[in-house]
């Protein structure tokens, strides 16, 4: 579950040499280094940190006063404000991915307007706040000196731009190679992988084939980098091609099966309006801090657990499902809800160093209360998840749930079973009911007007 590290560096904090992440109290800190002291006198100083924070591009921190653990390298430790669920790259959609790369032009744009200039540009430093991309690594930022290359550049390409070309050319499933390659799509990989015709692009020529190209021919050479000078204007101007770069780049989602879900349902509309109503009665039960909906396609229940000011994670495997989700909530200004992309029969795990560096998905969990509707028939039935496994991870995430009970009549799980035999004799109500019960007590359950669907109110049962 999640981590609560007393002493130490937080895992995935440890490769910056300007500082590190710490838990204390259960609460998150980072120390700035006395390395970086010049760096982060100079970002607070020019007032960078001040425009950054005012525009909601840089998280805010608080300069604390507590013991470091390790003292002997410190400047200062700050306090960030917390992030309410970490995700990642390889869980967002498209236009998540894309938001999160314009962000950092922007950020990057500002910052040499103060004299600065981002050393780094990890995806992994990109967190949702209030629906919005935000910088969280306050240590990224180095002061500007004229003729300096942009150090950041490759890592730009690697883990924004790539992956974008990539998902926008040829598949968006492949922003799944983040989980191989923590580090960046290499751009050898995007260049073998692009379409002939992308080499007509001139920006994708530059930034992604011959930069390619660029990175094999110099591999293992020894470089003189003060041959490699660059104006402020002509960084200007690749920032500017960068970001006029991703613009330009798209993605339609298609009609996948279940982005179209609640146009191809069963329920009546006094159907639908009765489950709304009865799942916004049990949050007002539970009255939870956190919600997360598993399987929520384009996030109509989330929206409800957001509306009661609810912090509300909305996780569906679908890509199409989960952008559809996330343009609604930009469009709206829905900042409660965080559509994320995650396949439950395979979540993501830890990965990194020692498995470390960026944490499953149960590492950032429980939620206060799961919402598990027209979920369970997916999972035991198109993905042969026995009822035992459904409620023992249903468990290991939640304090309660709210969860719909689908029977073999029901016309959709009829339609699971036309192209296979039926070999799942103990999905029955009772077996549910039965299996839940284990770990659950059943507090309320209401059949759902012009349907044979049940929804249930559980809380889990004392550990």
């Amino acid at each position: 579950m999640k981590r609560l590290e007393t002493s130490g560096a937080v895992p995935g904090s440890f490769r910056d040499p300007s500082g590190f992440l710490f838990y204390r109290d259960g609460s998150v800190y980072r120390q700035v280094n006395i390395n970086y002291k010049e760096n982060y006198d100079y970002l607070i100083g020019s007032s960078l940190y001040e425009t950054l924070v005012g525009t909601e591009l840089l998280i805010p921190h608080k300069e604390v006063n507590i013991e470091s653990p390790r003292p002997s390298l410190a400047y200062k430790i700050i306090k960030p404000e917390s992030i309410q669920f970490i995700s990642y790259p390889y869980e967002w959609c498209f236009s998540q991915l894309k938001d999160s790369a314009l962000a950092t032009l922007t950020i990057q744009k500002k910052a040499l307007d103060f004299g600065m200039s981002l050393k780094d540009c990890s995806a992994y430093n990109i967190q949702f706040r209030k629906g919005k991309p935000i910088l969280i690594d306050t240590l990224s930022f180095e002061k500007y000196h004229e003729g300096q290359p942009w150090i950041a550049y490759r890592q730009f390409c690697q883990h924004f731009l790539a992956p974008l070309v990539l998902m926008s050319y040829r598949d968006v499933r492949l922003n799944q190679l983040f989980r191989v390659y923590i580090d960046g799509v290499p751009l050898d990989l995007a260049s073998s992988l692009l379409p002939l015709h992308s080499r007509f692009r001139f920006s994708l020529l530059s930034h992604i084939h011959l930069h390619a190209r660029s990175q094999k021919h110099f591999a293992g050479k020894s470089v003189n980098k003060s041959h490699y000078r660059m104006s402020r204007m002509s960084l200007l101007g690749l920032i500017d091609n960068l970001e006029s770069s991703v613009r330009r780049l798209k993605w339609q989602p298609g009609g996948t099966e279940w982005a179209e879900y609640y146009n191809d349902i069963n329920y009546s509309p006094d159907g639908l309006k009765h489950k709304k109503l009865i799942v916004s009665e049990f949050l007002d039960k539970l009255n939870p801090k956190s919600v997360w909906d598993l399987g929520a396609n384009v996030g109509i229940f989330s929206r409800i657990a957001s509306s009661k000011g609810i912090q509300t994670v909305s996780f569906d495997s679908d890509p199409a499902a989960v952008e559809r989700n996330y343009l609604e909530c930009v469009a709206s200004g829905e900042s409660s809800v965080l559509p994320l992309l995650i396949d439950l029969t395979n979540p993501s795990p830890g990965i990194g160093w020692g498995n470390e560096e960026r944490m499953s998905l149960l590492e950032r969990g429980p939620a206060d209360t799961v919402l598990a509707l027209a979920l369970v028939h997916h999972l035991a039935i198109s993905n042969n998840v026995p009822l035992a496994n459904i409620a023992d991870f249903l468990s290991r995430i939640c304090s309660s749930l709210i969860i719909e009970f689908v029977p073999k009549t029901d016309s959709q799980v009829q339609r699971l079973l036309l192209t296979r035999e039926d070999i799942f004799p103990d999905y029955r109500q009772t077996a549910f009911e039965h299996e839940l019960g284990r770990h659950f007590t059943i507090q309320s359950s209401v059949r759902i007007k012009d349907s044979e669907r049940t929804l249930y109110l559980m809380r889990r049962n004392q550990m």
